[in-house]
Order: structure tokens, then C-alpha cells, then sequence
């Protein structure tokens, strides 16, 4: 007869341990956070290749191909904690 009130207890609080675990987790998520990230990207191989045509084909070609050729800015979100 005392075991039945024992086992009682044990499956109410195992009920309660599985009914609060997603809660938890839950929890442990809230401190995640999405951050931007950033950073210059240079295309120097793709300059020096300009620089070599426009000393081939003149100084005005040279000059347009450098402009074309700078440094840009890529950025991503990644998940932080």
C-alpha cells in the first residue's frame, strides 16, 4: 500500500521534469544573438593585372581599370552567444 503513493510522487515530479525542459532550453536560446559582421575584401591580384594592361595599353585604360578594381566591403550575419 505505501508504494502506490510513492510511485505517485515519482511520476508527478518526472511529469514536471519533462514538462519543464523545453522551458529551459528555451532559456539557454534567449542568449543568442545575431551580429553583423563585416570586412574589406581587396581584389590586389585583379589590380596588378590591371596595372600590367594599362601599361600595355596606356595610362588613360591603366587608370580606369585600377578604379575598377578597389576595395569592397562584404558583410554576413552570423549567431553569436
Amino acid at each position: 500500500m505505501r508504494m502506490k503513493p510513492l510511485a505517485a510522487a515519482i511520476m508527478a515530479s518526472s511529469a514536471l521534469a519533462v514538462a519543464t525542459a523545453p522551458m529551459v532550453a528555451a532559456a539557454q536560446e534567449h542568449h543568442r544573438h545575431r551580429v553583423q559582421v563585416c570586412r574589406d575584401v581587396s581584389s590586389r591580384g585583379a589590380r596588378n593585372t590591371g596595372t600590367a594592361v594599362g601599361a600595355v595599353a596606356g595610362g588613360v585604360i591603366g587608370h580606369q581599370v585600377a578604379k575598377h578594381n578597389a576595395t569592397h566591403r562584404r558583410c554576413h550575419y552570423e549567431w553569436r552567444d
